[in-house]
């Protein structure tokens, strides 16, 4: 038996709805702004430690691991506790990881403020997507679209942000805006409707199973390390076993099973890979190619972090309207033609490049709000908890994949082959071109699974 909540959507009038939708704005904007600003502090902060490259990298490489496993546990934290309690904890311990962060002494103490950081940071984005589909389902579409525009205008923002901030005030500044998140306890705990405890109780089992596979699937994608890769076989296979056993196991089998859930998670894997692949090589190819400095390359992306935020309200309100499929498709066809128009053009002048991102941060938000509208119709409520964590997690396993891969084709620096008819530039453009019509392909067979599952299928079982 489910306990129904406290309040419910009935209960809340529309302006207790735009209060809600503005908190959860407001945290989903600090988490994701600390989440990027960062890395442009990374060389700061190796010199303040004398740190090597490798070791100033677990400060970003920590706080992605503890933030991803993080993510799938609130999400099934959620179908069981309520979220009020959940995000006053999770706000506690982010800033408390803030106020050490500032004050960290030495590089050990920086490493444990992010993990108490990324364990708190981690709540926000899985239960704020939770949050409409909830409190306000009727009005659920437009506000994840907005939600989802959050998301990406946090994500341009954060590195020229961070940029501002390190240069004039120093790295350790970066931790004020998630200390400031305290302010916001308040707030939820009057605006957040409280609600009862549903039955059901967390697999401590599985979840410790769940963590030590995708900790140990990350190390392996970061150092290349097979006793990384052994661990997570052999422990991933415990965790299967683990769900299908269990009395109540951490993941239900049937979250699993469910083909069109699966197949939006894997289109969402898919283009997240994509998009974090674009955000990770085009500054290198704007620096080393195009020879910008940070400051210009913040002007080639700012224009498509500040277009997403307009996609993301119109793809809200036509999910609302239509539903998630039509927004899913537009959006993975904006991003395929983002994403080939930039592997045909490199070398064109850099507003020619801003405007081909722009086309592919266009899709960001609709691709996300498609997918959580999609999972919440798919899933029963008692199980999007589990089901919006676990496509937060392979999200941002995703983005980790796609960033090392290229990483590693970048190495390679005498690809000289253009796998485009319409690029015919010669020289060390030639491997982004490929890097970028290879993310194309990527789209493209994302948008086929997707249109086989939800299309084909769909008419033929009509």
């Amino acid at each position: 038996m489910v306990h129904n909540a406290t309040h419910n959507s009935t209960e809340i009038n529309d302006q207790h709805k735009r209060k809600i939708v503005y908190l959860v704005g407001l945290l989903l904007t600090l988490t994701v702004i600390n989440g990027t600003m960062f890395n442009v502090a990374v060389p700061d902060i190796s010199a303040t430690f004398e740190l090597s490259p490798s070791e100033v990298s677990w400060v970003m490489t920590v706080y992605i691991l503890i933030f991803s496993i993080g993510s799938l546990v609130y999400g099934k934290l959620a179908d069981i506790y309520p979220i009020r309690t959940l995000l006053i904890i999770s706000v506690v311990l982010f800033s408390t990881g803030a106020i050490l962060g500032m004050v960290s002494p030495n590089y050990s103490m920086l490493i444990v403020a992010r993990i108490i950081q990324a364990m708190g940071g981690a709540a926000i984005p899985a239960l704020g997507f939770l949050i409409p589909g909830r409190f306000i389902p009727r009005e659920r579409g437009v506000i994840v679209g907005g939600l989802s525009a959050v998301f990406a205008f946090a994500s341009g923002v954060g590195p020229m942000l961070g940029g501002v901030v390190a240069t004039s005030l120093g790295w350790r500044y970066l931790f004020v805006l998630s200390v400031l998140s305290l302010l916001t306890i308040p707030f939820i705990y009057k605006w957040i409707p409280q609600e009862n405890r549903r039955e059901g109780q967390l697999d401590v089992i599985g979840a410790i199973l769940m963590a030590i596979s995708v900790a140990s699937l990350l190390f392996f994608i970061t150092t290349f390390s097979w006793y990384t890769a052994a661990t997570f076989v052999v422990v991933g296979l415990l965790f299967v076993g683990r769900v299908y056993t269990a009395s109540n196991p951490f993941i239900d089998p049937s979250v699993l099973e469910n083909v069109p859930y699966s197949t939006t998670v894997l289109v969402g894997f898919f283009a997240n890979a994509v998009i974090m692949g674009l955000m990770f090589v085009l500054p290198i190819m704007l620096g080393k190619y195009y020879e910008f400095n940070a400051f210009q390359i913040g002007l080639v992306i700012f224009p498509g972090a500040m277009a997403s935020a307009i996609s993301g309200k119109i793809g809200g309100k036509i999910t609302s309207k239509k539903g998630g499929i039509p927004v899913m498709i537009m959006g993975l066809v904006l991003m395929g033609t983002g994403t080939f128009l930039l592997g045909s053009l490199i070398g064109e002048p850099g507003w020619v490049v801003a405007a081909c991102l722009l086309i592919s941060y266009l899709s960001f938000p609709l691709i996300s709000t498609a997918a959580v509208d999609l999972i919440a119709t798919i899933l029963p409520p008692q199980q999007n908890g589990v089901g919006i964590g676990l496509f937060n997690l392979l999200n941002f396993l995703a983005g980790t994949i796609s960033t090392a891969a290229i990483g590693s084709v970048l190495d390679f620096r005498n690809i000289q082959d253009s796998w485009n008819p319409l690029f015919t530039r010669q020289g060390e453009e030639v491997i982004y071109s490929n890097i970028f019509i290879a993310l194309t392909l990527i789209v493209i067979l994302a948008l086929l699974v997707f249109i086989l599952i939800y299309v084909v299928k769909r008419e033929e079982s009509g």
